[in-house]
């Protein structure tokens, strides 16, 4: 039996059945695998919310202020050491005798006694030390216009001192010659550290108007510069016991007389803290 003839497929239907099948095949790879998470990586972010603060730009550091190095501190100047040298021995530049300190011993001669080159009134005998000082302080004077000094009085025995504080006695008697002039045993001249000074020519030796020359009134502003100091200022009689006396300084060296001009203590007593001496003990 003759067999059927079987239609070819025309052209057409060949390619519509290819594009279904492609179609099928794209729809079943979507499907097949898991669908994209959009909740997060995939979803834009959201716009910052307006009620939240907006950032600022951290304000930039300012350098440092350049400075000098700091000065070191000034040390301190030693405080004056007034125990460095005895009030008490009598061969100290430093000892303090009036109406209530004695010179001890009572005959005690200095043992370094030179008679000093300059113009005097009576033998210019003094401590080494203080002849040296003296020399420069007349020099000093002279060559700042103060004129020219002379000693009136330096170095005295106790021996002398008994002689002339019996003078004042038998002229003035004695409540006056003890402002006057020392007991015997209590005058700084047997020291050796005593000038009593006047000006050339000589005026106003051993009176108050010395402290109106020319030569008074240099000493009274300098001698401190050469260890010398002023004894008896006007105002102090109630400490040191005496009167005032321009022509009478006392040489202390010149660590304590420039300590003194520092300080403007004007006595020795009230320097070293002693007792004031108006009048004698006894």
């Amino acid at each position: 039996m003759p067999f059927p003839l079987r239609r070819r497929p025309s052209h057409r239907t060949a390619v519509a059945a290819l594009a279904l099948a492609l179609v099928t095949a794209a729809l079943a790879g979507c499907t097949s695998g898991a669908a994209p998470d959009m909740s997060t990586s995939a979803r834009p972010s959201a716009p910052p919310s307006s009620s939240a603060p907006a950032a600022t730009a951290e304000p930039s550091e300012e350098p440092a202020p350049v400075t000098s190095p700091a000065e070191p501190p000034t040390p301190a100047a030693p405080a004056f050491d007034k125990s460095a040298l005895s009030i008490d021995d009598p061969a100290s530049l430093w000892v303090v005798t009036d109406k209530l300190r004695t010179v001890n011993p009572i005959d005690y001669v200095p043992s370094d006694l030179v008679t000093v080159d300059v113009a005097s009134q009576n033998p210019p005998v003094f401590r080494r030390e203080a002849g040296d000082a003296l020399l420069a302080l007349f020099a000093a004077g002279e060559a700042e216009g103060a004129g020219q000094f002379q000693v009136q009085s330096a170095y005295r025995s106790y021996a002398t001192q008994v002689s002339v504080y019996q003078g004042w006695v038998d002229r003035l008697g004695q409540a006056q010659a003890d402002i006057q002039s020392a007991r015997p045993g209590h005058s700084e001249h047997q020291t050796g550290l005593v000038a009593d000074i006047s000006p050339i020519p000589l005026s106003c030796a051993l009176q108050a108007c010395f402290g109106d020359t020319a030569q008074g009134q240099w000493l009274a502003a300098n001698a401190w510069r050469y260890g010398w100091l002023l004894r008896y200022p006007a105002d102090k009689t109630a400490v040191t016991g005496f009167t005032y006396e321009p022509w009478h300084f006392r040489y202390v060296g010149v660590p304590l007389a420039t300590e003194m001009h520092t300080t403007g203590v004007t006595t020795l007593e009230e320097f070293f803290g002693l007792p004031a001496a108006p009048t004698y003990a006894g």
